[in-house]
């Protein structure tokens, strides 16, 4: 019969360090070997180019951390809400290196039948949620 003590070991799982709605994203190999994100167009509301029901597809970006010691697959989920109300939900596989940093965009089409903010709500593997608000606003024309 084992007597030992047993430390207790915490791996922890992948981790969104960042989700944000975007307009373009460009990657790029600098000396290192390391790669480079450019990230342009970073953006929390836009304005609709015509009246509603209006419906928009803004592309959502989330960067993930596997860190050494996890596994390096999982499941990234993205669920659209405004208010209690789901508009759309986004499940898609994850493999990142562990101790690497790895990224995935989500496209969802959003119908608004009026003007306001929707939430996207991501998680890895039904963990802890980040929530990115998304506002539609009104044409100016």
């Amino acid at each position: 019969m084992f007597r030992g003590r047993v430390s207790p070991v915490t791996v922890v799982g992948m981790e969104i360090l960042s989700a944000l709605f975007i307009e373009g994203i460009e990657t790029r190999q600098v000396a290192g070997p390391s790669t480079r994100i450019d990230i342009t167009g970073i953006q929390f509301s836009a304005e609709a180019e015509h009246g509603v029901p209006v419906t928009v597809e803004p592309h959502l970006c989330v960067i993930v951390h596997c860190p050494e010691g996890s596994r390096g697959t999982g499941a990234l989920e993205v669920v659209y809400l405004k208010g209690d109300e789901q508009l759309a939900r986004n499940v898609q596989p994850l493999q990142v290196e562990p101790g690497k940093f790895n990224y995935r965009l989500v496209r969802a089409e959003l119908k608004f039948e009026e003007f306001g903010t929707i939430e996207a709500h991501c998680r890895i593997d039904m963990g802890p949620v980040t929530v990115v608000p998304f506002t539609l606003l009104p044409p100016t024309q």
